[in-house]
């Protein structure tokens, strides 16, 4: 079975949280996708791609504050949490 781990994108997000995401994608394989950036109200929003990838967006993801993402062998998503269905706003 594969194991699966998660990261917790804040509302709100500053340098050092845009750097421990970077690092932690690099662990899995993944890379923030210089292209796009996008900021909003809640902080900045960020599209992440596997490492190597055409940067079209196809293969990416794109995480917004306050989502926490999952990896899980080559994959990642946006993880959902109990209680909250799927779609709904925090």
């Amino acid at each position: 079975m594969e194991s699966t781990t998660a990261y917790a994108w804040p509302r709100g997000a500053e340098a050092a949280d845009s750097a421990a995401l970077e690092r932690w994608l690099a662990d899995h394989g993944w890379e923030v996708d210089p292209m796009v950036f996008m900021a909003g109200g809640l902080g900045p929003a960020v599209q992440v791609r596997p490492v190597g990838s055409a940067p079209d967006g196809e293969s990416g993801l794109l995480i917004l504050p306050g989502e926490t993402v999952e990896f899980a062998g080559t994959r990642m998503r946006i993880a959902h949490h109990a209680g909250v269905p799927a779609g709904a706003c925090a």
